[in-house]
C-alpha cells in the first residue's frame, strides 16, 4: 500500500496537460485548437519538471516531482489533505503487488487488451484499429481503448496494473522504466517530432541562419528546450551567446510575439504552427527541427550516435508481455496497420479521429501531414531511441530518469 500511496502522492501535484497535436485554418478549427493541444510535447516537458520523490518512499514506483503548470511554473510540494486523498484512493485498491495481480487476473478473464493514448498523435495512429475492434477480434485481441486528456491519467494505471499497453512521451518512458526497476518496456517509437521553427518573413532558411536572431519559444527546462540545444550547437551555434532565446511560459505566448514582431522568430509545436499561420498568413514554417535532426545523423566527418528527434512511445507492462507475448505481438501488427491506414488516408482517417473525439476532422486534416506520426520497432526503434535519450541525458539526465534504460527496456519479437 506504502508504495501505491507513494506514487499517487507524487503525481497528485502534476497538472493537467495540453493535449494532441492538430491544425487550424478556420475560426472553428481555430476554437479547437485551445481546447486541444499538443500533449506528448508538454507531457514531456513535464517529465523532466517533476522534483525528486521524499527519500523515504519506495523508489519501485517513484517519479520525479519537478512540474510545471500551464505556465511552467513550479509547484508547491503536495498538502497534506491532498496526499491524505490520495492515500485514501490507495487504501480502497489495495497494495501495488495486489493491483497488479488483480489487474492481470481481470485481464485473463475478460480477454481484453486494455490501451490508453493521449488526444493527440499517438491516439491519432490507433483510430483504425479502434474502429476494426468495434466489429469484434481483430488479429484474435479484443481490446478496450481510453483516450485521455492528460498524462497524469495513463501513467498511475500502467503503473499499478491497470492499463497493459499505453502511448506515453519518449523520455517518460524511460523515467518509468527507471522508476519502478524495469516494469515497462517499450515497443515501438509511434510519433517523431513536431516542433518547427517559423518565422514572418523569409530570413532564415537554415540552422545557420538563427545566429545573431531573437527566437520565441516554450518549453525552458525541458524536452523542446534540449531538441533546440543540440540542434544548435551541433551545427556550430551557442544557445547561450549566438542566439537570444526568448523564453515565454506558454505556446500561446510565442504565438501572440510572433503577431506583434513583424521579423519575428519562434519555435513551435503543432498546433500553434497553423494556429499562428491562421491569425497571419505571411507566417511560413521555416525549419521542421525533425529533418534538421536526421541530416545531423550524417555527421558530416564528425562520429554521432544515430537517433532521431522522438515524440512519442507505445509502451507496455513487461509482466503483460510476459504472460501474453502473443497478444502484445498481434496488438503491433494491427497497431502498425493502422498507423499505415492513417497516413494513407487522411480524409478517412480525420472522420475517425473525429468519430473518437480527438479533435475535429478539419483540425485533423491539416494537422496529419505535421504530425509524423510513425511505427518504428525492433533494431531501428533501440537505435534511435536510444540515441535520442542519450542527447536528452547529457543534458540533463532527470529526463531520462537518472540514468540510460539497459537493453531489456526495448522489446523484441
Amino acid at each position: 500500500m506504502k508504495k501505491a500511496i507513494t506514487f499517487l502522492a507524487a503525481f497528485s501535484m502534476s497538472l493537467s496537460l495540453l493535449a494532441g497535436c492538430a491544425g487550424s485554418g478556420s475560426g472553428n478549427t481555430e476554437k479547437a485548437t485551445q481546447a486541444v493541444t499538443p500533449a506528448e510535447t508538454e507531457a514531456s516537458e513535464k517529465t523532466e519538471k517533476m522534483t525528486d520523490a521524499p527519500k523515504e518512499t519506495d523508489k519501485s514506483t517513484e517519479v520525479p516531482k519537478e512540474t510545471e503548470t500551464a505556465k511552467e511554473t513550479e509547484t508547491q510540494p503536495a498538502t497534506d489533505e491532498t496526499a491524505e486523498d490520495m492515500s485514501e484512493t490507495a487504501a480502497k485498491a489495495g497494495t501495488e503487488s495486489e493491483l497488479e495481480t488483480e489487474a492481470l487476473n481481470k485481464t485473463d478473464a475478460e480477454g481484453k487488451v486494455r490501451v490508453m493514448a493521449l488526444k493527440g498523435p499517438t491516439a491519432m495512429g490507433m483510430v483504425k484499429l479502434m474502429e476494426d475492434s468495434e466489429a469484434g477480434a481483430v488479429n484474435g485481441n479484443e481490446y478496450d481503448f481510453t483516450i485521455a486528456a492528460s498524462v497524469d491519467e495513463v501513467t498511475p494505471k500502467l503503473v499499478q496494473g491497470e492499463a497493459d499497453i499505453a502511448a506515453v512521451p519518449a523520455n517518460l518512458a524511460s523515467v518509468l522504466y527507471n522508476n519502478t526497476k524495469g516494469k515497462v518496456q517499450v515497443l515501438a517509437v509511434n510519433t517523431l517530432g513536431v516542433l518547427y521553427i517559423v518565422e514572418n518573413g523569409e530570413a532564415v532558411q537554415s540552422v545557420e541562419d538563427l545566429k545573431g536572431k531573437t527566437v520565441y519559444a516554450s518549453g525552458k527546462g525541458a524536452t523542446p528546450e534540449y531538441a533546440l540545444n543540440y540542434i544548435l550547437q551541433e551545427n556550430g551555434i551557442d544557445p547561450q551567446k549566438d542566439v537570444t532565446i526568448e523564453w515565454k511560459s506558454e505556446h500561446s505566448e510565442c504565438v501572440a510575439a510572433l503577431a506583434a514582431d513583424e521579423d519575428g522568430i519562434a519555435m513551435l509545436p503543432q498546433p500553434f504552427v497553423t494556429t499562428a499561420q491562421a491569425k497571419n498568413d505571411k507566417i511560413r514554417i521555416a525549419l521542421d527541427l525533425t529533418a534538421e535532426w536526421d541530416k545531423l545523423q550524417q555527421g558530416g566527418g564528425r562520429e554521432v550516435m544515430p537517433s532521431a528527434l522522438i515524440t512519442g512511445v507505445v509502451v507496455v507492462r513487461t509482466d503483460f508481455a510476459q504472460e501474453h507475448k502473443a497478444w502484445v505481438d498481434a496488438f503491433m501488427d494491427s497497431y502498425k496497420d493502422s498507423v499505415e491506414y492513417v497516413n494513407s488516408n487522411t480524409d478517412e482517417a480525420a472522420s475517425l479521429i473525429e468519430k473518437y473525439d480527438i479533435v475535429p476532422a478539419a483540425v485533423a486534416k491539416k494537422a496529419l501531414p505535421y504530425c509524423n506520426i510513425t511505427f518504428i520497432e525492433g533494431g531501428e526503434l533501440k537505435e534511435k531511441l536510444s540515441g535520442y535519450l542519450n542527447v536528452l541525458m547529457e543534458q540533463n539526465p532527470k529526463a531520462v530518469g537518472g540514468e540510460l534504460p539497459s537493453d531489456d527496456f526495448y522489446y523484441s519479437r
